[in-house]
């Protein structure tokens, strides 16, 4: 990455340690890095090597993988991320005759590669504060919901001009503390994505939702891609004649893997933490809004499960939804668990009445900072109104495709009329090509009887807030059908389940949709105002939000009197740790590495702990090829370490002191998915799989040396 901008400047804080969640979280920024003593944390590398803002450095290697992170591992272009990162690209190659789910996939040729549709690389050219230029278009006297609204119009004027500037670039601007830092990122963005090689699912999914979010763990949750440009070496969409990609740097591999207690660091693009939300926030998220979604999730998880009924090709379509529900399902049982037994919503509350305190000893604070935390409580009050109503609204289009899929072509031929900076981003010239192809994509995927039940079910939460204004659109549109009859007639008498109806709509005026008769489409535009609501409020909420929580910055900075890393926001971070077990629990205690054997211990016979026939001969055979543990005496399988990740660290690479691929990042313990609102020594460990077993099961089970060998691996180090 060469940075020829600016440093980033970025507020920092540190929260209050407690006894039992000690804030040592470490997702720093790429700006922030040189305030650490890194070798005396680990590190035995030159930290401009790490990270070099005017030069190419390591981090030129890790790459953003549409929201997984991943990483270059050769000089053309190779790819490694996680199997659940690249699952879409598999399954949109896999039907039942040529099912990659159940065999894998292997490219033997760069001709054999397949399309990953969709995908896109992202890495970062360059980046630079803009808090001052964003903050500048508002005023104090605007409503909240127009000061919103003015900050996005400014942010996507300075993303427009970034892209004139940097032709054939993307641009986006990252908020990092809201109402007060703000960064511009400068981005070279690949469209050219192609598989590359894929273990069978029952090993890349090893465990299914049994095992997820579990330790200990024997998944081995890794795929291989490769980027490629035009014959220019410019980003292209894909042709034959494309070439791969020449990155600025990739990632040696370290074949001989870390041991219990080595350091390790992790670069990557972690998604959204909330360690710096007030106890409010983390109460709503608590009482409210997980375990609702948690309810209705698992609902939908055990209709989608039934109706496969031995049907594989309705398994397949059903396949990428039902991993999205139980991912965040299970996630979010997790969080729940854990802010209820560690008492995190009390210890923010306790640390909010301790910053009050201060404030309220401080005569020259008070004027200013007085009312910022009640007035931060006044507004999650408000929020407690028909809070039902309002998820059960703004999830309908999520859940149904159809119908989301309806009201974004409505809402996009409305947008499409304005001039391009005031339309909503989605929109814009610069997304709208993305957007229209991710639609069409999506209908690969629908399955009526799925939709029916799905949107059945949505409706059915929403008609059953009484009363709620929210839910009266959808009641005009019923009449005097029952809801049973409604769901009949929606869904006999729709042409949205044809792809060529939506490519037909994206051409269509505002007008020609309200003359639809489509009853899909004419309860999407029912809805459309209520959505509009929706968003309407969340703005002067986030206009009003914004305002309070930099003051509330403002003043922790003062009562702490040192500095803070702002909350994960989906840019590049780095944080480091060490290989490293724990005890969730009173007399059990979790070692930091599984093993071959422990997998075939697993092994039922059926799914999901279903290991290959060959993989057990294998076993049985000791045929380790040299990738052996010394002091286990096993190939390794996964690895544990106390390094800080979130959502968006999947398939960010696991190195050690001097910077070579030891791992790859896929998952937190149970116990750490309350990682996102508070970090713990204790129980906060993530979850990777061991290098050693990527390359013996590349090796040995596929036969694929040319990966080896094209990673640098060589056959001397592979037999060690």
């Amino acid at each position: 990455m060469r940075c020829f901008l600016t440093s980033v400047l970025i507020y920092l804080w540190i929260l209050t340690p407690s006894a039992s969640l000690q804030a040592e979280e470490g997702m720093w920024p790429l700006s922030e890095i040189h305030k650490l003593d890194l070798a005396s944390r680990g590190l035995l590398m030159n930290p401009l090597e790490l990270y070099n803002p005017d030069g190419v450095s390591l981090i030129d290697g890790i790459i953003n993988l549409s929201g997984c992170t991943a990483s270059f591992i050769s000089a053309d272009g190779l790819i490694l991320t996680n199997y659940h990162c690249a699952f879409r690209a598999i399954q949109s190659a896999t039907t039942a005759e040529n099912d990659l789910f159940a065999k894998g996939f292997m490219a033997g040729s760069r001709a054999e590669e397949l399309p990953a549709p969709g995908y896109t690389v992202r890495i970062i050219d360059s980046y630079r504060d803009v808090s001052d230029e964003v903050l500048s278009a508002v005023r104090a006297s605007m409503p909240y919901a127009r000061q919103t609204r003015e900050k996005e119009k400014r942010i996507k004027a300075i993303v427009k001009r970034a892209e004139q500037r940097h032709v054939g670039k993307r641009a986006s601007v990252a908020e990092m503390f809201p109402g007060k830092t703000y960064v511009l990122f400068v981005y070279t963005d690949l469209r050219d994505v192609r598989l590359v090689y894929a273990p069978p699912r029952s090993i890349g999914e090893f465990g299914g939702e049994e095992d997820n979010w579990m330790w200990p763990r024997h998944t081995g949750d890794f795929t291989l891609l490769r980027a490629y440009t035009g014959a220019d070496g410019n980003p292209a969409d894909m042709k034959k004649e494309n070439r791969p990609y020449h990155p600025d740097a990739f990632l040696r591999v370290n074949p001989r893997g870390v041991s219990e207690g080595d350091f390790v660091f992790i670069p990557g693009y972690p998604g959204r933490t909330y360690r710096h939300r007030t106890s409010w926030f983390l109460e709503s998220e608590e009482n409210r809004r997980m375990p609702w979604v948690v309810s209705n999730y698992e609902w939908m998880i055990d209709v989608l499960e039934k109706m496969p009924a031995g049907d594989r090709d309705v398994a397949i379509k059903l396949a990428p939804r039902l991993k999205g529900l139980w991912n965040v399902m299970k996630n979010y049982r997790g969080k729940l668990k854990g802010m209820r037994q560690a008492g995190i919503t009390a210890q923010r509350r306790a640390d909010e009445d301790r910053l009050q305190a201060f404030i309220l000893s401080r005569p020259d604070l008070k004027p200013r900072y007085e009312t910022v935390l009640e007035e931060i409580r006044e507004l999650y009050e408000e929020d407690r109104r028909d809070w039902q109503a309002r998820l059960a609204c703004s999830y309908l289009p999520r859940v149904s495709f159809l119908l989301g899929t309806a009201h974004t072509l409505y809402e996009a031929a409305i947008e499409r009329r304005k001039p391009d900076l005031q339309r909503k981003a989605a929109y814009m010239d610069r997304n709208f090509s993305r957007l229209s192809q991710r639609i069409l994509r999506g209908y690969r995927d629908v399955h009526l009887p799925a939709e029916r039940v799905l949107t059945g079910h949505m409706l059915a939460q929403l008609l059953s807030a009484a009363d709620s204004a929210y839910a009266a659109p959808v009641r005009a549109a019923l009449g005097d059908m029952e809801s049973a009859a409604f769901l009949q007639h929606l869904f006999t008498e729709t042409q949205m389940n044809s792809r060529a109806t939506a490519e037909k709509w994206l051409q269509a005026k505002p007008e020609e949709f309200r003359r639809s008769q489509d009853p899909v489409m004419r309860l999407a535009i029912a809805i459309h105002p209520v959505l509009q609501r929706l968003e309407d409020e969340d703005k002067a909420r986030k206009g009003r939000l914004d305002a309070l929580l930099a003051r509330l910055v403002e003043v922790k900075r003062i009562f702490q009197g040192r500095d803070f890393i702002p909350d994960a926001n989906g840019t590049l971070r780095l944080t480091m740790g060490r290989i490293r077990g724990y005890s969730p629990a009173d007399a059990v205690e979790m070692a930091p590495l599984t093993t071959l054997d422990g997998l075939v211990e697993k092994h039922r016979g059926e799914s999901p702990f279903m290991a290959p026939e060959k993989l057990r001969r294998l076993v049985a055979e000791r045929r380790y090829g040299g990738f052996v543990d010394p002091v286990l005496g096993k190939v390794p399988v996964a690895m544990l370490y106390d390094c800080d990740t979130t959502g968006g660290n999947s398939g960010s690479p696991v190195l050690d002191a001097r910077g070579r691929l030891v791992g790859l990042n896929f998952d937190r313990v149970f116990e750490a998915t309350v990682n996102d609102y508070a970090w713990s020594d204790r129980f906060s460990r993530s979850i990777g799989v061991d290098i050693r077993f990527i390359l013996w099961f590349l090796s040995e089970y596929s036969g694929a040396d040319h990966l080896l060998r094209e990673m640098g691996v060589s056959v001397a180090d592979k037999e060690g």
